[in-house]
């Protein structure tokens, strides 16, 4: 029972416990709710100052960006100040500085075009504008006038120093025996194939300059002036540098009208105009204006172009002018200087005018190298044709070399110093590789031409003595000199065994028709089988005068007669006192004494044996006929 009470004792008490709790629980609700209304309260009371913060901190960022953008501005104003004060003092003092400002100047331009809102901004702009149009005309002025300070035409003597192995003969001059009349020596390549030393056509401490004043004209958009102001300035001073050279232009017309040597010299001088202007001059522009217009290749190429295009145009007709000319045989070596420099020039005028622009100019180049060779292809066809037909009635007198023999072996002489030339136009028009072969049977048809002609020619002399002396002169004169050459090698010992036998037959005929008739004065036999005995004294006295008249005329008119080689006259010589002495000292040993015990014997007896020898040595020295008097 008690338990139960203590139980309910402890339930009230937890009631009233209970109760308690929720009473102050919800005491601390109304209390708490009203803290939650003065908060909103506060919160609204707050509101106003938290916005006028908020926006006192923007207004603070604002002005922050304000005071940069004005710094920048400001920055800008300042730059445009110190530009605009190194432009109007002008680019002669400082170009370095100019340039920079002209720089600085197109950033200012590029600052405010960025910054359009800016109210000053198209004030600022147009100004900057204007100025840096009065900086780019004061640029280009500097640009021409710094091309033609550094400018100036080349002096010929430089030039022509660089020209290697250079031995330019005067006009006139022949050489050695060259009756063909050619006065240039070729060049013959390995001393060309050595590269020049170069010429400086513009100082190379200029070129910068030079770049970067094209390099800001070409900005400003005025690449059209920068390019005019180079090339006319250049392409003068290039056209002058050729006139001082010695560079004319000449037309077909006067080219045709030319004396041969004086043509021949100007041609000389063309083959060496050529190397010069490749080698040197169109080189050296193409390196300067490479460096001037770096980096700006829209005007570069054409830029080069039409410096050069005058200048190639006045070298190339000039040699079209000659390959379109008259053929004719003296004009062959000088065809084949000018294809030679020309093929040898081929590979660097190609790299030099290289690109879209120089078209032309290589085409024409290339055009006239091919020219050249066919002109001189077929030069040398008509020089075999013209040795066979040349009608000339010219004699030599004294039966002495003809001059188209030593015409035509001067000229085959020329053809070996030509034959890398030569086989290389074999190849072209032939397409053959045997050009040794075909070297060999160009020279056997001329030397075979060269003999139908003199065989003709030996046929107009009267004395019949005398053609055969004069084809063995003139035989002789080709052997001996196919043996000092490098024709030996080629055409072969069985052609001058062959023709050396030739020789000794035209000198055995010579004998027979010279001397038989003398001879048979001189002859033992009478007019009775050859018995001596019956000879009378009449009959001697006869034979002695007719040798002595026969005697005295050959040597009257064969003293006047040549043989030019000193060994083939001592020879002749000797061939006949081998023959003629024996006989007479033979006749005058057996007759002799029939004369000389009669009357007036040295009216018979006019000569020993010795002063016929000596008499001998006088013939075929091409004495005149006041010399044999005297």
């Amino acid at each position: 029972m008690e338990t139960i009470e203590r139980l309910a004792e402890r339930a009230t008490l937890m009631r009233e416990s209970l109760q308690k709790s929720q009473t102050v629980t919800e005491t601390m609700v109304t209390i708490l709710g009203s803290f939650d209304h003065r908060l909103s309260a506060l919160e609204a009371m707050m509101r106003p100052t938290q916005v006028r913060t908020h926006s006192i901190r923007k207004a603070h960022e604002n002005i922050d960006k304000v005071l940069k953008s004005c710094d920048v501005i400001l920055a800008q104003f300042d730059l445009s100040r110190k530009a605009e004060a190194k432009i109007l003092r002008g680019p002669h003092e400082d170009l370095e500085s100019y340039l920079e400002a002209v720089d600085q100047l197109r950033g200012i331009i590029r600052f405010f075009t960025t910054n359009k809102g800016l109210k000053a901004s198209e004030t600022v702009f147009i100004h900057i504008n204007g100025l840096l149009s009065k900086a780019i005309l004061n640029l280009e002025e500097e640009f021409k006038n710094i091309l033609l300070m550094y400018s100036k035409p080349v002096e010929a003597d430089r030039l022509f120093d660089s020209f290697p192995n250079r031995t330019r003969p005067s006009a006139g001059s022949s050489g050695d025996g060259d009756s063909s009349g050619r006065i240039h020596s070729p060049h013959h390549g390995k001393s060309l194939e050595n590269p020049p030393p170069p010429v400086a056509l513009i100082p190379p401490r200029v070129l910068p300059l030079l770049h970067d004043l094209a390099e800001q004209m070409v900005k400003a958009g005025h690449q059209q002036q920068c390019f005019k102001i180079y090339r006319d300035v250049r392409a003068s001073i290039l056209e002058q540098t050729l006139r001082k050279l010695g560079v004319e232009k000449l037309t077909k017309d006067e080219v045709q009208k030319m004396q041969w040597e004086i043509l021949e010299a100007k041609i000389g001088s063309w083959i060496e105009f050529m190397w010069i202007s490749v080698k040197l001059l169109f080189s050296g522009e193409r390196k300067i204006c490479s460096q001037v217009f770096e980096g700006i290749d829209i005007i570069k190429d054409q830029c080069f172009a039409e410096v050069t295009v005058n200048s190639v145009s006045v070298l190339l007709s000039f040699g079209d002018a000659i390959a379109k000319s008259k053929r004719s045989p003296e004009k062959l070596f000088v065809l084949l200087d000018m294809y030679e420099i020309m093929r040898d020039l081929q590979p660097e005028i190609e790299s030099i005018f290289e690109g879209r622009a120089c078209t032309e100019m290589r085409e024409s180049a290339l055009s006239l190298t091919k020219r050249l060779a066919q002109t001189a292809q077929e030069t040398f066809g008509d020089f075999e044709e013209a040795i066979e037909k040349d009608a000339t009635k010219t004699t030599v007198a004294d039966g002495t070399v003809h001059p188209l023999t030593s015409y035509v072996i001067n000229y085959v002489k020329f053809l070996f110093d030509y034959q890398p030339i030569l086989k290389q136009l074999f190849r072209e028009f032939d397409g053959g590789e045997d050009t040794e072969s075909h070297m060999a049977s160009v020279t056997m048809r001329i030397m075979q031409a060269l003999q139908t002609n003199l065989d003709g020619k030996s046929k107009q002399y009267k004395d019949a003595a005398l053609t055969p002396l004069f084809l063995m002169n003139n035989l002789h004169y080709m052997v001996k000199s196919v043996c000092k050459s490098e024709a030996n090698d080629l055409l072969g010992t069985d052609w001058v065994q062959r023709h050396r036998r030739i020789v000794q037959q035209h000198a055995n005929q010579y004998k027979r028709i010279a001397w038989g008739k003398i001879l048979q004065c001189l002859s033992v036999q009478g007019g009775d089988g050859g018995n001596s005995s019956v000879i009378s004294r009449a009959m001697v006295k006869d034979r002695f005068k007719t040798f002595n008249v026969q005697f005295e005329e050959l040597h009257q008119r064969q003293s006047q007669w040549t043989v030019p080689d000193s060994e083939l006259r001592e020879y002749l010589r000797l061939a006949i006192a081998e023959v003629l002495l024996p006989a007479y000292r033979s006749f005058l040993k057996r007759f002799g004494p029939m004369i000389e015990n009669g009357k007036n014997p040295q009216k018979y007896i006019r000569y020993k044996a010795e002063d016929l020898d000596h008499m001998l040595g006088e013939f075929f020295e091409g004495k005149t006929a006041g010399e044999l008097r005297r």
